[in-house]
């Protein structure tokens, strides 16, 4: 791992402003950043007509990665900020990168999926496949977003910064989601709001508990344990992270959904599957790539 926040890079709105908020990541954490435009050069047959302009294609796409950076370089001063420019398939020159990243930072066009050349399967595919964090932004989101309003009620930079959202799976606990989300929140002084959704069982649904207001009690008590018990560890290692415990029953992704219109990033974890065919990230992080309406943090895990 190199120490880099890679950016996947075209020149759209939301591959900009992945580049942004890659940059303002970077000075919290030290980091440089790597802003990476992959162009997939035309099949032979197509690259051999030169009324096309193939050529023209490459040369003008070069320029995207080395003039973002200059840009990005000369708005966030204390980053150091270098550019690359690849050919060959977007999903598997950014799975490689993505190796060799502290972070890979890629643009998203919300509800139309994730934008620019990551369209579609292929954006998908990236997710799936990242063995490292993959951070999703929305076009338009700037670092005003990630903060609260001020006294007058105006969007500013200057304020703190909303808490930080983590998906809480206590059947499926994994360390590297939890301390990733704590992490985030530490670096930015802000709290943590652990959401763990769940439903009720079998059991009493269909069975002779069905409407018995104490079992149900019971199963809410029992899954806020649960939570409690899970982040127990990490509120001792980051003693100066306020933490703010959701445990309600429903849908994990709706809720989610919900808290992200007002924290500055959410975080998901994602298992990684060894299958070589088609994608999985999970309905949660499905959900949240198309409808969250802050940057979104896919945290692979084993």
């Amino acid at each position: 791992m190199s120490g880099t926040i890679t950016v996947g890079l075209d020149g759209s709105p939301e591959s900009r402003a992945a580049a942004e908020w890659a940059a303002r990541e970077a000075a919290q954490r030290r980091l440089p950043v790597k802003l990476l435009h992959v162009w997939e050069p035309a099949p032979e047959p197509i690259a051999q007509a030169p009324q096309l302009g193939v050529e023209t294609q490459q040369d003008w796409s070069e320029e995207i990665p080395r003039e973002s950076a200059e840009g990005v370089g000369l708005r966030h001063p204390g980053v150091e900020v270098t550019s690359e420019h690849l050919s060959g398939h977007p999903s598997k020159v950014l799975g490689d990168a993505a190796k060799d990243a502290e972070l890979l930072v890629l643009g998203s066009r919300g509800l139309s999926g994730i934008g620019g050349f990551l369209v579609g399967s292929v954006g998908l595919a990236v997710v799936a496949r990242a063995e490292r964090p993959v951070v999703l932004v929305r076009a338009g989101e700037q670092a005003a977003d990630e903060h609260e309003r001020d006294p007058a009620g105006i969007p500013s930079a200057a304020t703190r910064y909303r808490p930080v959202v983590v998906g809480i799976d206590t059947d499926h606990l994994d360390a590297s989601v939890i301390d990733f989300a704590f992490d985030a929140a530490a670096r930015r002084e802000t709290g943590l709001r652990a959401v763990h959704g769940w439903h009720l069982p079998s059991w009493f649904v269909h069975g002779r508990g069905a409407g018995d207001v104490y079992r149900y009690d019971q199963v809410v008590r029992s899954q806020a344990t649960a939570l409690t018990d899970a982040l127990r560890l990490w509120r001792d290692k980051y003693p100066s992270v306020e933490v703010v415990e959701v445990s309600h029953s429903g849908s994990a992704a709706a809720q989610l959904i919900d808290a992200s219109h007002q924290a500055s990033l959410v975080v998901v974890g994602r298992r990684i599957r060894r299958s070589p065919f088609g994608t999985h990230i999970g309905s949660v992080t499905h959900a949240l790539l198309h409808h969250a309406a802050a940057p979104v943090a896919v945290v692979p895990h084993h």
